[in-house]
């Protein structure tokens, strides 16, 4: 079976084909133009990760909500889950960019962290 993917690993945004056997392992991976895209590809194919960025309800602050990110990928199947989390939170003022919200999101080691001042 072969799969296509348009890399975002880079502004190129080769179009890669990806080769799988019959239970799902990767045979080969072509047209992409850089190694980067290659890991890209295998990591698309194996277990996909999103940066998750939204916002987060702020108590007392200037504005009502802060802007947050992960600070790393999170698995691509738990986004709605994480978001779940996010939206049930509401942080104090102040916040600072850089100030942790959530420390390890759903127990993936990833802190969702503001983005911006509140």
């Amino acid at each position: 079976m072969k799969k296509n993917l348009t890399c975002v690993a880079c502004p190129l945004g080769c179009s890669i084909t990806v080769e799988l056997d019959d239970n799902g392992q990767i045979l080969s991976v072509t047209g992409n133009t850089c190694k980067r895209g290659d890991a890209y590809a295998r990591t698309e194919m194996t277990n996909p990760t999103r940066s998750l960025t939204t916002t987060v309800k702020v108590d007392g602050g200037r504005h009502p909500v802060v802007p947050v990110k992960s600070a790393a990928p999170i698995p691509k199947s738990m986004l709605f889950d994480c978001m779940k989390v996010i939206n049930q939170i509401t942080v104090k003022a102040p916040v600072h960019i850089g100030d942790t919200i959530i420390d390890d999101i759903l127990h993936t080691g990833v802190a969702i962290v503001a983005t911006n001042e509140c």
